[in-house]
């Protein structure tokens, strides 16, 4: 831990950055249990009406990824994240108008419009760091990132849960959108210069050799450099390979009709992610002690995040206890989490900063695009299973999760070997 502290210490910029994450995220997780218990309470546990909700949370950044991208790429990344955060703030408290089911359809909507904007906010925060930190620092940067997402899922999460049991819905919501405006103010004490990313990576050039920057910013011109980066298709594929297997609907069927803690499952639902808060917190933490910032070797690390993901679901699928099931939670979180934070380090190691925000934006849809086609199965699944029979779905998507783990042995063994050839450019080492 003393390696993260030093590293805000000497890096004010990303300290702001950072501590405007930290609050914005308190308040997601307030948002995430408040709205998910509101919407399986309205339809009496509908998998289908929980998965529309969840679709609705997922969709909007598959269809803007692709602008989203080309902004990040054009305009100041850091007045993106300011607007960004402040529009959210004045739609979060819509939610406030949904007081029944026949409101329902009000969820979804101001859900639509709250994560078009984090679709633009999300590729923009990892697009800018490497802008306010050394390059040597970006795997301690990212992982911090990602621990800290980690730990106030677990905490937001749990807090969240019993805040709305002892303050009621309206309430943490109201901390939602109060959140994201603090979360605004801080960013917009940043001192950020858009050029010093580039400058940065021409700096590097003869050492990593990257792709010379192009002038074009055009989004079919991300496509096309991922097309003929091999090494960026890999990165590409690790949060779609390890979505195939959406942990949301099921935590929430689970917390709200099996294991039900508190008035509605709130407080069940908040110590479900909160044990998947801690597996995400503690996954890259222990594989960091193998990691030495290369690349080929995040790839190699990110086996066991495939492989510690394929054994939570099957283990939560073989359990009958909550306390087995938390487990479960915990470690598929785990392995989740080191496949995220390697991915985004690998990414920005391997493209150029002019075309960050669309590799990113590429990204989050891929991760989008499983996510949404896994949650329409999972819902659809749910309404035609019977609860007591709800573990064979689990199973069935631990079985399928073992495909993008295979997957991935078969692409970095690939890569591996085409490494090996001297004719071939290895890029982000």
């Amino acid at each position: 831990m003393k390696n993260y502290w030093n590293l805000l210490k000497n890096n004010p910029q990303l300290t702001k950055l950072w501590l405007a994450q930290v609050i914005s995220l308190l308040g997601d997780w307030f948002n995430t249990v408040v709205l998910s218990t509101l919407v399986a309470e309205f339809t009496e546990g509908s998998g289908l009406a929980v998965s529309i909700f969840l679709m609705s949370r997922f969709l909007p950044p598959l269809l803007v990824s692709p602008f989203a991208g080309v902004l990040v790429d054009r305009l100041n990344r850091k007045h993106l994240l300011i607007w960004s955060n402040i529009l959210r703030a004045l739609i979060v408290p819509l939610f406030l108008l949904a007081t029944g089911p026949e409101h329902l359809w009000l969820i979804y909507a101001v859900t639509i419009a709250q994560f078009t904007l984090s679709a633009i906010f999300e590729p923009g925060q990892s697009a800018i760091i490497p802008a306010l930190t050394q390059p040597d620092k970006l795997v301690e940067a990212n992982t911090l990132t990602s621990v800290t997402w980690s730990v106030m899922l677990a905490l937001g999460a749990a807090l969240g849960g019993g805040f709305a049991f002892l303050f009621g819905p309206q309430a943490a919501l109201l901390a939602d959108a109060a959140t994201f405006a603090i979360a605004s103010g801080l960013i917009m004490w940043i001192d950020y210069d858009p050029e010093r990313g580039r400058k940065i990576q021409k700096a590097l050039e003869g050492q990593t050799a990257p792709e010379p920057e192009e002038e074009d910013t055009t989004f079919m011109e991300g496509v096309r450099y991922a097309l003929r980066t091999p090494q960026m298709l890999a990165a590409l594929f690790v949060k779609f390979g390890q979505s195939i297997g959406n942990v949301d609907t099921l935590i929430t069927i689970a917390a709200t009709q099996i294991f039900i803690i508190g008035n509605g499952g709130e407080v069940s639902l908040g110590l479900l992610y909160s044990a998947f808060g801690l597996g995400s917190f503690i996954g890259p933490m222990l594989t960091n002690t193998r990691n030495d910032g290369t690349v080929p070797r995040m790839r190699r690390l990110i086996i066991i995040g495939f492989a510690a993901i394929v054994v939570g679901w099957l283990l939560w699928g073989f359990s009958s206890m909550f306390i087995m099931v938390l487990i479960a939670v915990f470690i598929r979180g785990l392995g989740g989490s080191i496949n995220w934070t390697y991915s985004v380090i690998m990414i920005q190691k391997t493209a150029p900063d002019a075309k960050l925000g669309r590799m990113f934006a590429l990204d989050f849809a891929g991760f989008q695009v499983a996510t949404v086609v896994t949650t329409l199965i999972h819902g659809w699944l749910i309404d035609q299973v019977p609860l007591e029979h709800l573990n064979w779905v689990i199973i069935g998507t631990g079985l399928v999760a073992v495909l993008p783990l295979l997957a991935w042995i078969w692409i970095v063994n690939t890569l591996e070997k085409r490494e090996a050839t001297p004719s071939f450019a290895i890029v982000g080492d």
